[in-house]
């Protein structure tokens, strides 16, 4: 059993969305300074396209995310802690996450979101890797492997 069959359950894939969500809305709250001020006008930005965007974004992107987190999980089950192993591995996760974002971002037409995305995504990578930890404690939380 894999990382991605955590979503195949619609009530775990529903929890998992709405945990990445309020992951998201956290991280973004805590930026300071000019850059958080940045990245909270482009949130707020891609937040008004509607109510339930940033949720349905998370839920649209979830598989790829979790598909390609995949082999770092595995890893960190052959070690014996998958959660520890991103939360350690964060950079490289974030990488990893940004990659698949980069992929999706590339196909939309849609410029409210393209335009941010593209504006703030080499200065958002800390910000991505910081959000591991919360990520992996999700997925964890969420998967059948023992902890």
């Amino acid at each position: 059993m894999g990382l991605s069959d955590i979503l195949n359950d619609k009530a775990v894939k529903a929890s998992v969305v709405n945990d990445c969500a309020l992951l998201i809305d956290r991280q973004v709250a805590t930026k300071g300074g000019l850059g958080g001020m940045a990245l909270k006008a482009a949130y707020g930005v891609v937040k008004g396209v509607g109510p339930g965007y940033i949720p349905g974004a998370v839920e649209r992107i979830l598989p790829e995310v979790v598909s390609a987190l995949e082999p770092m999980w595995a890893e960190g089950l052959q070690a014996g802690d998958p959660v520890a192993h991103l939360s350690r591995n964060q950079t490289q996760a974030a990488e990893v996450i940004l990659g698949v974002t980069d992929k999706r971002i590339a196909k939309t037409d849609n410029g409210l979101v393209r335009s941010p995305y593209n504006k703030l995504r080499q200065s958002v990578k800390g910000d991505v890797a910081g959000a591991v930890p919360g990520l992996a404690e999700i997925l964890g939380a969420h998967s059948p492997v023992p902890q």
